[in-house]
């Protein structure tokens, strides 16, 4: 059994993990969290305890660490004697971080696919450029490393997996589908690290259709959905992470991600990129100072986790998820309604965090458990849903499944 938790990362997300974590700290053992600024860990840690989140009492420490430095990151594991990393930091981080698992036999989780600074939108399968380079050295090694353990990715994984194993003798298609429909009242504002959350929007969108990779412009391909309680809402087709895996795990499947935007979102969007604001690559302005537009923007606009305290509304984030069965014809949609107000009132985060941060710790309860210390590395479609679906639902996020005119409660 696996215990002690190393956690990367002091953002929005990050403190719903420690919250959840502290939650669960009789299972995962002592707690750490690190972040090249150990006064925002200590906030989280003092957000923890006015909450009384530690079910018993234990350790729960902060550490400053450069998570770009992999032997600094596996110095820290070493010291904090963690057996379980969960690296919620920048997805610039990844792979220094899965290194420095790999290096001491810590078990890794994240929730993104690595990202190059430098690059927007890589070609796919994008997780073939990165992360999954390393799955022989972790079999070799008998590392357990759980990719994308989010929801989107991770949970809609889970989610499709659950789908088809349960009701379906073949899957024609997936398609995930993220609507947001709460109001933080902002003018503008990203609901996560707006760096990252426009570099998902400024390049090619991928997606696999007919058993191959294809091409669209974001915003170019959108349609309404009517959802479960938010109702009929606009989502344009996206790329995304979990698309990338579940075309590999599923290849006769379509898979297809989709994102809930207002037009107000879109217009501004459109004008910081036309402007070249979203530019990942510098500038020089005419006093000399070299700048990345891209930064410059993610410096003006409001920390995400400032969001929280005025957030209403919920999300809806799940699978559409088709088939056949016996021969006939089968639709399937799984998801999870969320609610923001509920989320700050128990760990201090709007919704679009908590629904991030929940997911890796129900992984590391599985992993601590045993049921994911799988010695290898695996998305989250190649383990076993129920488990993971059913932690869920223990730790904060329930799970439905629509068929027809039926709404269920799967876990």
């Amino acid at each position: 059994m696996k215990r002690n938790v190393l956690i990367i990362g002091a953002g929005g997300v990050a403190q719903v993990v420690a919250h959840k974590c502290a939650q669960n700290n009789d299972i995962l053992g002592d707690l750490h969290i690190a972040s090249r600024t150990k006064s925002k860990c200590d906030a989280v840690i003092a957000s923890v305890h006015e909450k009384s989140a530690m079910k018993v009492a234990g350790v729960f420490e902060a550490h400053a660490v450069d998570a770009m430095d992999s032997a600094a990151v596996a110095a820290l594991i070493r010291a904090t004697g963690a057996q379980i990393v969960i690296n919620v930091g920048s997805a610039f981080v990844n792979m220094t971080v899965l290194d420095a698992c790999i290096e001491t036999g810590a078990a890794y989780i994240d929730t993104a696919i690595h990202e190059d600074p430098a690059k927007i939108c890589e070609t796919p399968p994008w997780y073939g450029n990165y992360e999954w380079k390393k799955r022989d050295l972790c079999a070799e090694k008998g590392i357990t490393a759980v990719l994308g353990a989010g929801f989107d990715p991770g949970v809609v994984n889970a989610y499709a997996r659950y789908a088809i194993d349960t009701y379906m003798d073949e899957v024609t298609s997936i398609d995930i589908v993220d609507i947001n429909a709460g109001s933080h009242g902002r003018y503008f504002a990203t609901n996560f690290d707006p760096e990252i959350n426009f570099r998902e929007f400024t390049g090619t969108v991928y997606y696999w259709e007919d058993q191959q990779w294809k091409e669209t412009e974001m915003f170019a391909s959108g349609r309404d959905w009517d959802l479960p309680v938010v109702g009929t809402q606009r989502a344009y087709q996206s790329g995304h992470d979990e698309v990338h895996s579940l075309a590999a795990n599923y290849p006769k499947a379509d898979v297809r991600f989709w994102m809930g935007f207002g037009e107000h979102y879109i217009n501004v969007f459109t004008v910081l990129k036309n402007l070249g604001l979203l530019s990942e690559q510098p500038v020089r302005t005419a006093e000399g100072l070299e700048v990345v537009p891209l930064k410059v923007v993610k410096a003006v606009l409001p920390d995400p986790s400032s969001l929280a305290p005025d957030y209403t509304g919920k999300t809806c984030i799940g699978d559409l998820v088709k088939g056949t069965k016996d021969g006939r014809a089968v639709e399937v949609f799984v998801y999870n309604v969320a609610d923001h107000k509920e989320a700050f009132l128990e760990v201090g985060s709007q919704g679009i965090s908590y629904t991030a941060g929940v997911p890796p710790v129900a992984a590391a309860i599985l992993i601590a458990r045993g049921d994911w210390d799988v010695a290898r590395m695996a998305n989250v479609e190649e383990l076993p849903p129920m488990p993971f679906l059913q932690e869920l639902s223990r730790t904060g996020l329930s799970t439905r499944v629509k068929i027809g005119d039926r709404d269920d409660l799967v876990a």
